[in-house]
């Protein structure tokens, strides 16, 4: 009986064990931080957090401990002080510094969690910031935070510069919103606030000598910057009824500085120069070239005063904020007043400056001499290249790579911000569905998908690269919700290129970790954009089996996906989608997302267009203009465009509208032509006024067939794209040629001309 109740523990041991480890894997795979740790490895057990837990640190650490205090469930008292490594205690949280032996890289953390509690070992207060804020997103993921498993992690970042941008002169934002966005940015592993203090719509920084910017300079008739820039864009008196706007007091600065550095952040003040500076101009308006409040928006660059007063303004920025480098902008100055204004024509004169752009570099290089001066670096956007750069400067780049590839391979420190992927006030999903935004479209994925190392950059200048940043530009988003909503998840998946390496990123292990995020994000109620659940479909053309390749896409995680190719509305009884499709003949695509039986959300549809004019040749009559999407297949290579006119399929033109014309090489029977073209009117997009086609022979003499005017107003801001279609009734013809006036002087965009 003995040996039977021995052999019968035996066997229930192995197997308890084995649902245990099991379990415990399961538990231990919710851990699912973001961004992506360079090693983690789990063991099995968990360390259980209790009310009187000792925390002891070594004195490079004792401030930082008090941080411990943002999770949820460690209550903090006195913090013992451990003044050799044989002192260690054996139990509790410990706050290690870092030696030889620990083999830890400089920017590097650990991170041990066993029986005896929580270890945590750094050289730098910087880098036990991160160890204690990777305790804190845990807890904040796990449904009970109130207990960690056993593991031992070892991380340290890509990148030393690591940015969220916020403008604050768009739409004024209380210290109370600010404090949140950083406590977000720490726990994601950020550290640079880049704080946009001044542009046209508003100043927001208190400074002594100049009280007019924040009795004035700081409030407007509207509290809408949209009402604002097109109501007459005035500015008025503090205390007005009708006032809207704010600043932060020089006291608010100082904390709010005080409460990022605790959390390893580092605020990057901007103070906009020489151009966005209608506001100070209005308030002294002896700083423009006409002397008159209201004309100018640039600083005058010949006069003395200009620089007197930008140096007072810097000298109180540097006061306030310890950061090494200093915002100037350098964006988007018109310089039109320049070119006539007889003090800076004499500042040209007595400089030898050949040009306008060599008098923006002057003024340039002048504050950075300043800043220099005062032991301060200055930073702009890559417009400052024009004319020429300060050797010290560190260029941040704007729209595009360009400029800061330019920078690095000439020796300078770049900051890659490139609009697209990484401003968040564009649309992030399909701009139909979405509050009106600046224009542009960047997803989630496009976020993720960006490598900050640019191509072009050379291999010795790759260390030039010292991070990324994403932008958040506020001109559309009126409120601290809409502000969370644009920025959150997209921030998530920066973090994660600005942290990991590079060989860590991996997008559907990065899906499948933000599905844990919501539960925090939720926690800390912040107001995220949640993902569609309407699906994207797409068709790409196969040129040598003359098939369309059809993917559908969705932002839900392992969504049920359901489709029809005969126009009909798809139901539960309709095929799954589970990989790309191969349609052989035109089709009408249509999806939806599927629980069970009910579907979910919108119906997604695509004409899939298998049609006469794929693949032949196309004469541009007037060029395309910066927007070459696929060169001289795009209007014919049997893609559409999405909902981007930056996916490399929209074709861009401007002064002399679109003129194209298609060889089909022999004569052919044309039933139908169809182009379409898309409209925002924010960043410049636009309808034709009119489409027209016409039909030849011989290539030379054509003659019209149809005319068909634009019905859509330039003043319809939202996202709007229209089909121009043309029945030719079964016309005999070679060449087709379709043109297109452009008489709002912005950008005319077509992705395909569509032939049957």
């Amino acid at each position: 009986m003995f040996r039977i109740i021995i052999f019968v523990f035996l066997l229930v041991v192995p197997f308890t064990e084995a649902v245990r480890a099991q379990t415990n894997a399961l538990e231990t795979s919710s851990l699912a931080l973001i961004p992506a740790p360079q090693q983690i490895t789990y063991q099995q057990g968990h360390f259980s957090f209790t009310n009187a837990m000792p925390v002891a640190a070594f004195e490079n650490f004792l401030q930082t401990a008090e941080l411990l205090s943002e999770h949820p469930h460690i209550r903090i008292g006195k913090v013992d002080l451990i003044k050799k490594r044989k002192q260690i205690p054996k139990q509790g949280i410990r706050l290690i510094e870092a030696e030889e032996q620990d083999a830890l890289a400089n920017n590097a953390f650990r991170i041990v969690v066993d029986s005896s509690g929580i270890a945590l070992t750094a050289h730098r207060p910087e880098a036990m910031i991160h160890a204690i804020m990777t305790l804190v997103q845990i807890a904040y993921l796990q449904k009970d935070g109130s207990q960690i498993p056993y593991l031992e992690m070892e991380d340290a970042p890509r990148f030393s510069y690591r940015g969220l941008h916020l403008d604050v002169s768009r739409h004024f934002f209380p210290v109370s919103f600010l404090k949140k966005y950083l406590d977000l940015m720490a726990i994601y592993k950020f550290n640079t606030f880049h704080w946009h203090l001044t542009d046209g719509a508003g100043w927001r920084l208190e400074v002594k000598k100049y009280p007019e910017l924040t009795q004035k300079a700081a409030w407007r008739n509207f509290a809408s910057w949209k009402e604002w820039w097109n109501g007459g864009r005035r500015y008025i008196e503090m205390g007005n009824p009708n006032a809207s706007g704010g600043f932060y007091t020089q006291d608010e600065v100082r904390d709010l500085v005080r409460y990022a550095s605790e959390r390893g952040i580092t605020v990057l003040p901007e103070i906009e120069m020489p151009g966005h500076s209608e506001e100070v101009l209005a308030v002294y308006p002896h700083l423009s070239c006409s002397g008159n409040a209201y004309e100018n928006s640039d600083f005058c660059i010949g006069n003395e005063q200009t620089f007197t007063f930008l140096s007072d303004v810097l000298s109180e920025v540097i006061e306030l904020f310890p950061s090494q480098m200093i915002h100037i902008g350098g964006d988007e100055a018109s310089k039109k007043a320049w070119a006539s204004c007889p003090k800076c024509q004499q500042r040209m004169k007595d400089e030898g400056l050949k040009n306008v752009d060599e008098l923006q570099s002057y003024a340039i290089k002048r504050m950075s001499t300043f800043l220099k001066s005062k032991g301060r670096q200055l930073v702009g956007w890559d417009e400052i290249l024009e004319g020429g750069l300060p050797p010290e400067a560190i260029v941040m780049s704007w729209r595009g790579e360009g400029g800061a590839v330019q920078a690095a391979n000439a020796g300078h420190d770049v900051i890659m911000t490139p609009g697209n992927p990484m401003y968040f006030d564009t649309y992030q999903s399909n701009p139909l569905n979405e509050p009106e935004a600046i224009g542009g479209f960047v997803p989630l994925s496009a976020v993720y998908a960006y490598e900050p190392v640019a191509e072009g950059i050379s291999g010795d200048k790759i260390p030039r690269v010292l991070g990324v940043q994403g932008n958040v530009w506020t001109e559309y988003m009126p409120s601290t919700e809409h502000v969370e909503y644009m920025v959150y998840p997209r921030a998530l998946a920066l973090s994660e290129v600005a942290w990991s390496a590079k060989n860590k990123k991996d997008w559907e292990g990065f899906q499948a970790r933000l599905q844990s995020h919501y539960l925090l994000l939720q926690r800390l109620n912040v107001n995220y954009y949640r993902p569609s659940f309407k699906p994207y479909t797409k068709a790409d053309f196969q040129f040598e089996s003359g098939s369309a390749k059809i993917s559908i896409s969705s932002e839900q995680y392992q969504p049920v996906v359901r489709y029809t190719i005969d126009g009909s509305d798809p139901d539960a009884s309709s095929p799954r989608y589970t990989e790309p499709l191969e349609l052989f003949k035109s089709a009408l695509v249509k999806s939806a997302t599927f629980s069970d039986s009910v579907r979910l959300g919108e119906i997604d549809s695509l004409k899939v267009d298998i049609h006469k004019a794929i693949g032949k040749k196309v004469f541009y009559n007037n060029p395309w203009d910066t927007y070459a999407a696929r060169g001289d297949s795009t209007l014919v290579n049997g893609v559409k465009g999405g909902l981007s006119y930056g996916d490399g399929e929209w074709q861009g033109f401007t002064k002399g509208g679109l003129d194209v014309m298609l060889d089909f090489e022999r004569r052919e029977e044309i039933k139908t032509v169809s182009v379409r073209f898309m409209q925002i009117a924010g960043p410049g997009v636009y309808m034709p006024g009119t489409v027209s086609l016409e039909t030849s022979d011989n290539g030379k003499d054509f003659r019209e067939v149809q005319k068909i005017k634009n019905d859509i107003p330039p003043g319809q801001t939202t996202l709007t794209f229209k089909n121009f279609n043309f029945n030719l009734n079964g016309r005999m013809t070679r060449y087709i040629r379709i043109k297109a006036s452009n008489p709002q002087g912005g950008y005319l965009f077509t992705d395909e001309i569509v032939v049957y």
